[in-house]
């Protein structure tokens, strides 16, 4: 068994010298996760982390990859993933979680494919999905049930006479940096009436960000419910399951902090009748937001993994081993149905919900307690959460303070 402490970073290694016979590697870029469900499956990884990446310390991590700003060098990226391909006895099996990575794998996909396997929608469906104004003119070909959409150009165009309020505005692909500024943590922000979109209007022009307004779904964040997927590449449903959120943060168009699944027959339903019009193959998740009537809004798809995979394989249906399976030899392991009332928390994050919902931090001790996955904790795997969360936490609240000024107390 690997022993838990390193001295040091690692470098990059391939599985060579490893003995005869061993898998291929499964080649992660994202977090614990990704990790986990892999490795719960017994599926050794390598990570594309850095020094202070919780994920190059978990007992799954066999080997590291050099990582890379992807957004800002994408090409950087891709040649180190492609000297650590060259390295290995195997093609390894390629893993991403987030829409830069899957931007950066669909459009050098052909390079990539010479060192790596991996499973990926076609080109342009990708595009489609990740830029929200593309996916908008798609979902209207389709006929998809897409609330009403604007697409809105502030600082080029001048703000439309003709927009039906309340909205939600959001940008177009998920980017750090100009939406920070009027996002305010969030990854949308509602806009109630004429006066509050003026003032957005000229928050956003002074950035030069596109945006998408959308008919606003009244009801909060537990009302987005989510349909998930595997879909082979013959277009059979592999694995599927729904879940729905508990809380964000912040509360209002926050990231998820808890989650639970579910077992909802229209939110199936209309998933995989989705899919279908979409031509899809890959792994999906498609959110929808539950009107005050019931009926289901679809919100967005994205094909790619994500942190729900680790919530389903503590449930039984292990989507990223299934992947891998596929990929490597075929030999797929069983395929269960996910029991509804399975929870996942990602405890820092869903400490501030609870504080924002006025709740106690020991009903929040009491409620990561209780569920079945949290992100980045996990007793057989306890060092990404030792060395990865908690004890940069501790060295930022130990650190010391400034010297003061001269004459100062």
């Amino acid at each position: 068994m690997r022993p838990f402490a390193r001295a040091g970073p690692r470098r990059p290694r391939s599985s060579r010298g490893r003995g005869a016979g061993r898998s291929p590697l499964a080649c992660v870029i994202g977090d614990m996760d990704l990790i986990r469900p892999l490795g719960l499956a017994g599926i050794r990884c390598a990570a594309v982390a850095g020094a202070r990446d919780p994920v190059r310390f978990s007992r799954f991590t066999d080997a590291l990859v050099e990582p890379h700003p992807i957004w800002e060098e994408p090409e950087s990226q891709v040649q180190a993933l492609l000297r650590f391909g060259a390295a290995a006895d195997a093609p390894p099996v390629l893993f991403y979680e987030g829409d830069p990575d899957l931007l950066m794998i669909s459009r050098r996909r052909d390079v990539l494919r010479d060192r790596f396997r991996f499973v990926i929608p076609a080109a342009e469906l990708v595009e489609d999905l990740v830029d929200k104004s593309r996916f908008r003119a798609l979902a209207e070909r389709l006929d998809l049930p897409l609330p009403r959409t604007y697409h809105l150009r502030p600082g080029r165009e001048p703000l439309p006479d003709d927009i039906e309020l309340p909205l939600v505005v959001k940008p177009l692909i998920r980017l750090r940096g100009a939406w920070d500024h009027v996002g305010g943590g969030a990854k949308a922000r509602q806009v109630a009436n004429a006066e509050e979109l003026r003032e957005l209007w000229k928050a956003l022009a002074a950035t030069g960000v596109d945006v998408l307004a959308q008919e606003l779904v009244a009801g909060p964040e537990s009302r987005i419910e989510s349909y998930h997927a595997y879909v082979g590449a013959g277009g059979e449903t592999v694995a599927e399951f729904t879940g729905a959120k508990i809380r964000t943060s912040p509360p209002a168009y926050g990231n998820s902090t808890a989650l639970t699944t579910t077992v909802a027959p229209d939110v199936m339903a209309l998933g995989r009748s989705i899919l279908r019009r979409l031509g899809f193959t890959g792994v999906a998740k498609i959110d929808f937001k539950r009107a005050p009537d019931d009926a289901l809004k679809i919100l967005e798809v994205n094909p790619r993994f994500n942190l729900w995979h680790h919530l389903a394989a503590v449930a039984g249906l292990n989507i990223p081993a299934l992947v891998y399976a596929d990929l490597v030899d075929g030999t797929r392991p069983p395929v269960a149905p996910v029991p509804p009332g399975i929870t996942w928390s990602a405890p820092w994050a869903d400490l501030r919900a609870f504080r924002a919902a006025g709740r106690s931090p020991l009903a929040w001790a009491a409620w990561t307690a209780r569920c079945d996955a949290v992100s980045g904790l996990a007793w057989d795997d306890p060092l990404p959460f030792v060395c990865g969360q908690l004890a940069p936490r501790v060295a930022g609240r130990l650190r010391p303070l400034p010297a003061s000024p001269a004459g100062m107390p």
